[in-house]
């Protein structure tokens, strides 16, 4: 009997998908069809690939309504909020296109006499691309599209509770040449089996800290590079000459946004104690006008978590705060539709926490996020930096020298001053400690996609 993928929506906890999950003798076709289909893909040049690619994204963006219905039943977020996947998507992706030529061009090393030499950035091969729920497209076009336009083939295995994003990349791709763009429904286990085939080439994984290290070990007998962007813990700092309202305003929404299931959420806030107790009057009062509830109505603009479990490890993160001397901030009761033992999580602030709380310490990947009062620039660096992650960071002030000198001393891949929870294209998409390794987008993501050959070639004898 065929193994079946089952998506089970969180708005109402019916099964939306049912997909049958690849056989080991369709993993070994698609790959096939990969490595033949690279060959012919690579030859073609750099501007015949972009126009391909501009009619796929072309494609993509007038599917946008359908696309954001569904990724709404798959996951859970507000339909009012799912058509910015789309929009994002489409920015990634021409960005991306757009810069190909010049990223990709061969690195030239100066002229000698008698000699022509130079570096060409040649594709890797066949790309493996492992994308998760919580932004279907926003993650996995980070990869899909540059790998494409190095040269590469792709195979694309997306999170069993979004398979219809494969589906989607699929139809919007179906224009490129046979085995270039493919995607199967896999479970672990063809997971592991793609990754340990000697026709893969790369893997792009976002994900869990344990889906990387399970990466990792799939990859360990072989060669190959792994792009891997995982878990967040990612920090806020507001100084006191910090413009309050407009902090207050974006750390909420970057906080709560997707029920706070965001890689580069904010997960965690310090405020400078000369603005601590007007920031968290305001902020409290902000999370108290949102409306949670069923993300199909316009109104709503915090849906369910993406399943019961993850609620339900929040709600434990929230429990063992107050356990240790926290304080919660926000009544559930003021919010219908929290429900115990359903993935509806009304947003919870906490105050009096610290680090030894798993609020502060540990990936919480849902919308309750702690506050804590410092008395200055160094102790807030000093906490913002006691943490197993290092995905984004942020500061809220009006000194942009200050702000320079903080995000240098900060161990994060992203820092960012007067906002989060942002990915801006033009910038490489980096993480460190375990927020994972390598690099995407950017024109610096071009050159993990690619490796470099140098050709020297002796003209004159």
């Amino acid at each position: 009997m065929t193994d079946t993928l089952k998506t089970i929506s969180p708005v109402d906890d019916s099964v939306y998908v049912e997909r049958p999950l690849a056989s080991q003798s369709e993993i070994d076709n698609a790959l096939d069809a990969a490595v033949a289909g690279q060959r012919e893909w690579r030859a073609m040049s750099v501007a015949e690939r972009a126009a391909l690619l501009t009619s796929a994204v072309d494609a993509f963006i007038a599917a946008k309504d359908g696309i954001a219905l569904e990724i709404t039943w798959q996951m859970g977020r507000p339909l009012s909020q799912a058509p910015g996947e789309v929009a994002g998507f489409e920015e990634r992706a021409r960005h991306m296109i757009a810069i190909a030529s010049d990223s990709l061009a061969d690195v030239e090393v100066g002229d000698k006499e008698g000699f022509t030499r130079f570096i060409r950035r040649v594709p890797l091969g066949v790309v493996f691309v492992v994308a998760p729920w919580n932004y279907p497209y926003l993650t996995a076009v980070n990869a899909v599209v540059p790998a494409l336009m190095a040269g590469n083939s792709v195979l694309l295995k997306h999170s069993a509770q979004t398979p219809l994003c494969a589906e989607r990349f699929a139809a919007a791709f179906a224009g490129l040449p046979a085995g270039v763009f493919q995607h199967l429904h896999m479970s672990h286990g063809g997971v592991d089996a793609v990754v340990r085939d000697r026709r893969t080439a790369f893997v792009s994984f976002t994900g869990s800290v344990s889906g990387g290290h399970a990466i990792q070990h799939s990859a360990a007998d072989r060669f190959i590079a792994a792009n891997l962007e995982l878990g967040g813990k990612d920090p806020a700092y507001v100084r006191p000459d910090a413009d309050l309202a407009h902090a207050i305003e974006t750390l909420v929404d970057g906080a709560f946004f997707n029920s706070g299931q965001s890689c580069c959420g904010i997960e965690r806030i310090y405020v400078h104690g000369d603005v601590y107790d007007d920031f968290v009057e305001g902020f409290v009062e902000l999370t108290n006008g949102y409306r949670l509830g069923d993300p199909l109505d316009p109104e709503t603009n915090i849906g369910p978590m993406v399943r019961t479990s993850a609620a339900t490890a929040v709600r434990w993160q929230i429990h063992d705060a107050l356990a240790k001397g926290g304080r919660a901030l926000i009544d559930s009761k003021n919010f219908a539709a929290d429900r115990e033992a359903t993935p509806y999580l009304a947003p919870q602030v906490m105050v009096d926490v610290d680090h030894s709380m798993l609020l502060m310490n540990e990936e919480t990947f849902g919308p309750a996020i702690g506050i804590m009062k410092v008395a200055n620039d160094d102790e807030a660096v000093a906490h913002m930096n006691d943490s197993a992650y290092g995905l984004t960071a942020c500061v809220f002030t009006a000194d942009a020298d200050a702000a320079l000198a903080i995000g240098d001393r900060v161990d994060t891949g992203t820092w960012f001053m007067n906002r989060c929870d942002y990915l801006d294209p033009a910038l490489a998409w980096v993480g460190v400690k375990d927020s994972g390794r390598g690099c995407s987008l950017s024109a610096l993501g071009y050159d993990y996609l690619t490796r470099p050959k140098s050709f020297h070639l002796r003209t004159s004898l």
